[in-house]
């Protein structure tokens, strides 16, 4: 090695951000291997490498003794003071160099190998330190390829993994295309940093909210919550901390443009944005939309609500397979009974016959009381 060497190193550590000191420290390590390797020796040896020439140099490490047993690792008093100095004393390390002939090529290809190494390391150190604080946040990317149904995304210097169970249903994806997806989880494995994407999870929908709308990027719209069932239908609570500010218009957007942008990167993806309100059983009937609620009894203890609605509004508010229902009560975290105005009466009318009966069979009670009361009097 030379000084060509060490030049590199340092534009090395300009550009890949990987230390100097660090890299010469882990190539005199590897170089005490590779000593021990090719010339096959027991010694303690110790390799130094000088910062600005480059030059190599091995040197065995003796214990100064004033009896030698083992020449390989010790050296008498006496040889030490005559080669080292008389202020040499017992116990003390003295280093003898042993630097072999041809051992600058052989740390050469050892150096290179560490460099290599240690950039590739530090490359995924960077990316890894890169993704882990953008946790919970939204890429773009480009769909570099689809194996067995995982989609693996181009994001720069590293590739991301959307699989099956994180992808929007139905959701076609071509090589090439350019997609948004929430960073799920970061994981440092013996390969490289591995990124896990998400097109399915709620936070996806918030945080593309976020980019569209101004007004909950400065903070005076707020995401309440958010209930999604990826790839037919979102339903998301939003309020305003500015009593001017409409929070339900502001992402919306003039002429809906806003929000159908956000449909339109979701592949079409219903969006129903609700305003949440502080009263439950506002919130619960706000939830419900598109369907009108006619009214909700609200349980604080058990957090439940009974809600009455139309009868032509009930299957409205029921959803397909339960799913506008679903996602209210996911919305709100309350457990939700819708009954129509009919069910309701019914029910009603149901109470009422059994009152009726109830009241019947206690008069019918009584007046057996009274006969029998009556007979022990006679």
């Amino acid at each position: 090695m030379n000084a060509e060497f060490i030049y590199a190193l340092d534009q090395i550590e300009k550009e890949k951000g990987v230390s100097k000191e660090i890299l010469i420290e882990t190539i005199e390590a590897a170089l005490v291997s590779a000593y021990k390797k090719n010339f096959g020796s027991s010694q303690n040896v110790k390799i130094k490498i000088d910062r600005e020439t480059g030059d190599v140099r091995v040197f065995a490490e003796k214990l100064v003794v004033e009896q030698v047993e083992d020449r390989v690792l010790e050296v008498s008093l006496e040889e030490a003071q005559n080669k080292y100095g008389v202020n040499v004393q017992v116990d003390d390390i003295v280093e003898e160099e042993v630097t072999p002939k041809d051992f600058g090529r052989i740390a050469a290809q050892n150096a290179k190998q560490v460099v290599v190494q240690r950039i590739k390391e530090a490359e995924r150190d960077v990316i890894f330190n890169e993704f882990t604080s953008r946790e919970s946040e939204i890429i773009t990317g480009v769909v570099a390829r689809v194996t067995k149904g995982v989609v693996y995304v181009a994001l720069g210097k590293t590739e991301g993994v959307l699989n099956i169970a994180e992808q929007i249903p139905g959701e076609d994806y071509q090589i090439g295309q350019r997609i948004k997806a929430y960073i799920l989880e970061v994981k440092k494995t013996t390969k490289g940093p591995q990124i896990f994407l998400s097109r399915s999870h709620p936070g996806l929908v918030k945080r593309l909210f976020e980019l569209e709308v101004p007004e909950i990027y400065d903070g005076v719209v707020r995401i309440n919550s958010v209930a999604r069932e990826a790839g037919s239908r979102t339903k998301i609570a939003v309020e305003s901390l500015d009593e001017n500010v409409d929070p339900v218009g502001s992402c919306v957007g003039p002429k809906g443009i806003r929000v159908k942008n956000i449909v339109d990167e979701l592949d079409g993806e219903k969006i129903d944005i609700i305003k949440y309100n502080e009263d439950m059983g506002e919130y619960i009937s706000n939830s419900l939309s598109p369907s009108k609620v006619v009214s909700v009894d609200v349980d604080e203890n058990e957090k439940s609500a009974k809600v009455v609605v139309p009868d032509y509004q009930l299957s409205l508010a029921i959803g397909k397979e339960g799913q506008n229902a679903r996602l209210a009560a996911k919305l709100t975290n309350w457990k939700i009974d819708i009954k129509s105005e009919s069910q309701i009466e019914n029910v009603d009318d149901q109470e009422r016959e059994k009152l009726q009966e109830a009241v019947e069979t206690v008069e019918t009670v009584s007046e057996q009381i009274d006969e029998t009361v009556s007979e022990q009097e006679i």
